[in-house]
């Protein structure tokens, strides 16, 4: 029998903290707190172990993705603004290995042009863009039927 593959890294990047002050009709009203919070509770009702990181520092975010192995089966990240730029970020993941799936708040390819570059989408199993914190809800289904394999 396989060992159960349940542990989900969510990990928040630039900006994120700002949540609930940052404009409303891009990115809602919730705060990252409250934001964690449900997304805690959308793991628990797939029977997924869910720990959220956020920072702002690029050199942090990749220092937790070298982590990551020993600590998740897989990650479900929102890099803000890193996302566009960050090949740090990219290189990162890569070494980390894992299945992960990109997640945004807003609609990155409906908004100003260089929002619609992601420099980590060839290393996801998809992106989820523009459903709010529902869309953290599919990133999670996703990525759980990917660890049930």
């Amino acid at each position: 029998m396989s060992p159960v593959r349940n542990r989900v890294a969510v990990l928040h990047g630039v900006n994120m903290n700002m949540l609930g002050r940052r404009d409303p009709a891009q990115y809602g009203t919730l705060t990252l707190h409250e934001l964690e919070r449900r997304v805690t509770d959308f793991g628990r009702q797939l029977e997924l172990e869910v720990r959220c990181f956020q920072t702002n520092s690029e050199a942090e975010f990749v220092k937790h993705l070298h982590e990551l192995p020993a600590r998740a089966d897989g990650v479900l990240l929102n890099p803000g603004a890193w996302t566009h730029y960050s090949w740090a970020i990219h290189d990162a993941l890569e070494i980390a290995a894992l299945p992960a799936v990109e997640v945004h708040l807003s609609n990155i390819d409906e908004r100003e042009p260089w929002r619609s570059v992601s420099v980590v989408r060839d290393l996801v199993l998809a992106c989820v863009s523009g459903q709010g914190v529902e869309g953290y809800r599919e990133a999670l289904v996703r990525l759980s039927k990917e660890l049930d394999g």
